[in-house]
């Protein structure tokens, strides 16, 4: 028997849009060079090993260049697989012993609702070279344990940008978030992530960047219940709730394809 491995669009009920995460059930814990390997075979965002631990199963990320300490997409992904391949009850709490901490997921009727930590950015002054690299000039930066949060003047603006990646990866950040207030109806806030330092030239939708996004917003317009687009080429939609130090991410997932890896 092989690996069992499934590809799921997360962040979206429609195949081929949100961002798209694999996922591997695992028999036995396996050595990082193996699953570093997988992610680079796999080539997508994030790939996500799960592996039974106690009340429920350790997760790890990984880029196809590095691993990473959370990752959203990916986290929806596995709770959705295992509901869906019913290695858990629809009424069972998803939990997950990760990098970050103790992680969990609820379905909630279509929904998968998510609890994060919140990741809280501080004012900080415009890095050398990431007008240049973004090309626009930058409303607000703050920073964050790992990324560079930056507010532009628009949606429009967001929505435009085209960067210079390789200028990007010069930046001493895992990822560039860029956001603005949303003008599309029903809408709060509107965001991009660029990732080329962790091989991720743009990620479709990144749930943990919601984790500093959900903070950053609720300050600004004074909810803490907001609906999040981002507006990559895939798109994807996040439901962000701000409780204390938490975040509350839902979203939907679509299962794409299963599989074994037979060479294992």
């Amino acid at each position: 028997m092989g690996v069992k491995i499934f590809q799921v669009d997360a962040f979206t009920d429609v195949p081929f849009k949100g961002n798209p995460a694999a996922i591997c059930i695992l028999d036995k814990v396996r050595d990082d060079t193996w699953m570093q390997d997988v992610a680079k075979e796999m080539n997508l965002s994030e790939t996500a090993f799960l592996y039974t631990q106690g009340d429920g199963y350790q997760l790890r990320w990984f880029t196809p260049a590095l691993e990473v300490e959370l990752c959203g997409h990916a986290t929806l992904a596995s709770a959705h697989v295992l509901w869906d391949a019913e290695f858990l009850k629809p009424t069972e709490q998803a939990r997950f012993h990760t990098l970050s901490g103790l992680l969990t997921a609820e379905l909630k009727g279509d929904e998968i609702l998510m609890n994060f930590p919140q990741r809280l950015e501080s004012p900080i002054p415009i890095p050398d070279g990431l007008s240049e690299a973004l090309g626009a000039e930058p409303k607000y930066v703050g920073e964050t344990e790992f990324d560079l949060l930056v507010e532009l003047d628009s949606e429009t603006v967001v929505r435009d940008l085209t960067p210079d990646f390789r200028k990007l990866e010069q930046l001493a950040a895992r990822g560039i978030m860029v956001t603005a207030e949303a003008s599309i109806a029903g809408y709060d806030f509107i965001s991009r992530f660029f990732a080329p330092h962790a091989g991720i030239d743009e990620d479709p939708v990144t749930g943990s960047a919601h984790c500093s996004l959900g903070p950053f917003w609720m300050n600004r317009l004074g909810k803490r219940e907001m609906l999040a687009f981002q507006a990559s080429e895939r798109g994807g939609t996040v439901r962000v709730y701000v409780e204390k130090d938490r975040v509350l991410l839902g979203g939907k997932a679509v299962t794409i394809l299963r599989g074994e890896l037979f060479k294992s």
